[in-house]
């Protein structure tokens, strides 16, 4: 009895009907790329680290370059004041991933609110701005790599700890 009713719900496919979806099934693995599926040396798109910079300058621009030789990392946007900066970084970038992607801002504020996609961010900007602007980013819900001092002031200090805390 349990197998006319099976019948009946699958009796709208026909055997050839049938063989194409298994067949399809079958072939999906080999369709999808590899690097797709982080395979053959390549990095999974799941697991890359979207990256954002803000004020590269010539410190900046060095880390940078040392963070986009690494294959679980794709940097998206720069976030600098002078716009010399910003197309310089944009140029870099861009030629590395033989594309026009790379975005910029030139507002933190803009910069933190519009880019919810990415992971991290690389904050280089003057040692007066290392703390503000890492209390920022973390508040937006980005990992911070920021270069030294990181703050100029015990209470800088105190309030990127708690920050980082919460």
């Amino acid at each position: 009895m349990k197998f006319n009713r099976l019948q009946k719900r699958v009796s709208f496919l026909t055997r050839r009907e049938m063989l194409k979806v298994v067949g399809g099934l079958l072939a999906a693995p080999f369709v999808v790329p590899a690097r797709a599926l982080g395979r053959s040396g390549n990095v999974s798109p799941r697991e890359r680290i979207l990256l954002g910079g803000i004020g590269l300058g010539a410190r900046g621009t060095t880390v940078l370059n040392w963070m986009l030789a690494e294959s679980d990392v794709q940097f998206l946007a720069i976030c600098d004041a002078r716009k010399t900066r910003r197309e310089a970084i944009k140029k870099m970038v861009d030629e590395k991933y033989g594309n026009k992607d790379c975005a910029m801002y030139r507002d933190i504020r803009e910069f933190l609110a519009v880019r919810e996609d990415l992971d991290a961010v690389l904050i280089a900007t003057g040692d007066r701005w290392h703390a503000l602007a890492s209390v920022m980013a973390m508040r937006a819900g980005k990992d911070v790599y920021c270069e030294k001092p990181s703050c100029m002031t015990i209470a800088e200090g105190q309030m990127v700890v708690e920050t980082a805390r919460r």
